[in-house]
């Protein structure tokens, strides 16, 4: 800084002013633009340590993940985090520990020991989980799940408005026999298995139609048990003009159901998934209508949630918009 100044012919104290970015003092726009010259011209940086040190912050944020890194459709939260954490100046660590535990406490310790200013602590899907207990030395925030003992603030999907509206949507093309394929059980208390059910049978039942229990299945979240189930449905002698299925790999599943049987998508079949797996859901012919997962929305809820200093512990469920393609129309019609 001391050479900054000299070869800039100012104070120390100034170019200090101007690289803080310190507003209100007599600096001139010339005088300031001659110390941000030199700074480029000497290749000058800022001690963050120092700095941190100085003013008790690090201006560095922890991101804690399982597989949210590796798994392509969830990449968003990271991005979006990341940009949320540097438009307020901070920089992002991030930690992708592959549901390693032991791995994970080590990255926690060393995030904590950068006297990191707070970690977002992110999971590849959404469920009720024990957090390490060092994070409680630290505001935390949890994405993309819960803490079974709801301590810390959350921010995950609307699990329950998802499902509500993917029903929605079929009964307003005119579907009064939905099937619906779920990815779990119930008993499983699996938040996107139990709030996506819970969604659709208030929908059906809102609208005044009969709710056949016997049209509502539980797979398992994989093509397979989603063609397997589909294939039940639609082999019944009255069977479904519509199928809302659990997640976009179920409803690949019943896709190739409803080829092998003959019938057509959306004519014979209306089919609408949920997560929007782009690799899935946009290359389906005809393309598939689905739930969004609110990755994006959620990274940046979730860095803005920790920089607010709040103490609270509320749980932020983010809207999952719907994303409409070719696979729903009127029973019947062509889409």
């Amino acid at each position: 800084m001391h050479d900054v100044a000299r070869l800039a012919g100012v104070s120390q104290s100034t170019v200090s002013l101007v690289l803080n970015g310190v507003q209100g003092k007599r600096i001139s726009e010339e005088t300031r633009a001659r110390v941000l010259r030199s700074v480029a011209e000497l290749g000058y940086r800022v001690n963050s340590a120092a700095k941190s040190l100085r003013e008790g912050h690090s201006r560095l944020i922890g991101f804690v993940g399982d597989m949210v890194a590796s798994t392509p459709f969830a990449g968003e939260i990271i991005e979006s985090a990341q940009d949320r954490a540097w438009a307020d100046g901070y920089l992002m660590l991030i930690v992708n520990t592959g549901g390693d535990r032991a791995l994970e406490e080590r990255a926690i310790d060393s995030l904590l020991s950068r006297q990191v200013d707070g970690i977002v602590y992110a999971a590849m899907y959404h469920r009720r989980l024990k957090v390490p207990p060092a994070l409680r030395e630290v505001p935390t925030v949890v994405l993309n799940a819960e803490t079974d003992d709801e301590s810390l603030p959350a921010v995950i999907p609307d699990e329950y408005g998802g499902g509500r509206t993917a029903a929605q949507h079929l009964i307003d093309q005119g579907h009064e026999r939905i099937g619906f394929i779920n990815i779990n059980t119930l008993a499983s208390k699996l938040p996107a298995a139990v709030d996506r059910e819970r969604g659709f049978v208030d929908a059906v039942e809102a609208a005044g139609l009969r709710l056949d229990r016997t049209l509502i299945r539980h797979g398992d979240g994989d093509a397979e048990a989603g063609y397997r189930h589909a294939c039940r449905l639609l082999s019944r002698k009255r069977r479904p003009t519509a199928i809302f299925c659990g997640n976009d790999r179920t409803a690949w599943g019943a896709y190739q159901a409803a080829a092998e049987l003959g019938l057509r998508v959306p004519r014979d079949l209306s089919i609408i998934g949920f997560d929007n797996q782009t690799l899935i859901a946009a290359h389906l012919r005809p393309g598939l209508t689905t739930m969004a997962l609110p990755f994006a929305e959620m990274g940046r809820r979730g860095v803005a949630s920790l920089l607010s200093g709040s103490s609270a512990s509320p749980i932020d469920a983010v809207n999952c918009p719907l994303v409409e393609r070719s696979s729903v129309a009127a029973p019947g019609v062509d889409a």
